[in-house]
């Protein structure tokens, strides 16, 4: 019998040799969050490239539109409709939010709270946004990137994904407009009420500051939307 089995170990190692072909069997591509990071590292380099061949655009069309009617009453339009879609840094008093898990173990929690209420949720952000938006924010931007009408505030597990990118608390949200108008509106929303419960009752991270005056950057992203689904 130990032949036998001698020789079926060497049937097996030879087969792991030849299916791994020198690279490791357990690969990073079945590792969710790893996967998730390397979208997100490749979403970022791309966006890079996006904005410096968008300047290289805008530039000939500034060349060309001197000599080219047409193409300068676009122009003209385009500029009147940037600041509204988001394509143009723009400049204000600014309320901005943070929010973050708390700093405390699932184990040093009294019953009845679990691991789940201790962290951010996409709710809680996407309510702080729609009571901003209320209060009459005039521009947003979460984290890094400008908020646009197709922006959507989408959670995977216990990071904030946005437009193709991964984010880990906490969470800024920046909002140009009257800061005293949008502060109320923060006060008034039931969403946002609900997450101050919770930031008293276990410890959430709620800071919320003012500036006279901040610059949000522009969107360099695509504005387009590839599909629309009806109900």
């Amino acid at each position: 019998m130990v032949p036998v089995a001698a020789a079926l170990a060497g049937v097996l190692f030879a087969t792991s040799f030849s299916t791994a072909q020198g690279t490791d069997l357990r690969t990073a591509g079945r590792d969710l969050p790893s996967l998730v990071a390397a979208a997100s590292r490749d979403v970022a380099s791309k966006a890079e490239q996006v904005s410096a061949l968008q300047s290289q655009v805008d530039d000939l069309n500034a060349a060309a539109a001197p000599g080219n009617a047409s193409l300068a009453d676009i122009s003209a339009r385009m500029a009147a409709l940037a600041p509204g879609v988001g394509t143009t840094a723009v400049r204000g008093a600014t309320l901005q939010v943070s929010l973050d898990d708390a700093h405390r173990t699932a184990a040093s929690l009294p019953k009845p709270y679990g691991p789940d209420d201790i962290v951010v949720h996409q709710q809680d952000v996407q309510g702080v946004v729609n009571a901003l938006w209320a209060g009459g924010a005039e521009a947003m931007m979460i984290q890094d990137q400008r908020v646009i009408a197709t922006t959507a505030v989408q959670c995977v597990g216990n990071t904030l994904l946005l437009q193709g990118r991964v984010y880990s608390p906490p969470y800024v949200v920046t909002a140009i407009g009257d800061p005293d108008r949008m502060r109320a509106a923060l006060d008034a929303d039931p969403q946002v009420k609900i997450y101050r419960e919770w930031v008293d009752a276990v410890g959430l991270g709620w800071d919320v500051t003012q500036k006279d005056s901040a610059e949000l950057p522009a969107y360099t992203g695509p504005v387009s939307l590839d599909a629309v689904r009806g109900e």
